[in-house]
């Protein structure tokens, strides 16, 4: 019990870290990150409950008002923003992701966690974003979903290494990949 809230909170510390790395904001007011590679790591290592909870963890702390999000916002504001729905996905995809390791057992860990991601932590978290873009700024889906297309080769990017340091991670300390535990 005590190892699980040690690795939840350092999880969400990890995510708010990674929005330490500085942000590159596209013409439409959303933000390119690193935050959502920690998304990712929180399923793959974590898995799909402790991970869920390390990113609700940190969703919380933003909500009252910690600026941990890329560029030091924070607060209930965001969640009214054009990022809003990337925010909410959030726990949703890091539970997928952590969910696909645990489950998918066959194949080399790398290209699971790879693979997880891309369907979690990509897929998962834009139907969320896509949807909360489009309340935001008034837009069809469609429309939406194009806005977010510059996002995806970076993101493709983030998951091949969410795979190669889950991967590494599971060859340096076993013990600590508890999505294979």
């Amino acid at each position: 019990m005590e190892r699980n809230l040690t690795l939840i909170a350092l999880f969400a510390a990890l995510i708010a870290a990674l929005g330490l790395i500085p942000q590159l904001t596209l013409a439409f007011g959303v933000p390119i990150t690193a935050q959502s590679l920690g998304v990712m790591l929180c399923g793959t290592v974590l898995g799909a409950k402790r991970g869920a909870l390390a990113v609700l963890l940190f969703v919380l702390l933003v909500a009252i008002g910690l600026p941990l999000l890329a560029g030091g916002r924070g607060g209930l504001g965001v969640f009214v923003s054009p990022t809003a729905g990337f925010l909410i996905g959030f726990p949703f995809a890091a539970f997928i992701t952590g969910l696909i390791v645990e489950n998918w057992r066959n194949g080399p860990l790398a290209l699971v966690a790879g693979a997880a991601s891309v369907f979690g932590g990509i897929v998962v978290l834009y139907a969320f974003g896509i949807s909360g873009l489009a309340w935001a700024l008034q837009k069809p889906l469609t429309e939406a979903a194009l806005l977010v297309t510059a996002f995806i080769p970076g993101d493709l990017i983030k998951a091949v290494l969410a795979g190669a340091i889950t991967a590494a991670l599971a060859r340096a300390r076993p013990d600590s990949v508890l999505s294979r535990a």
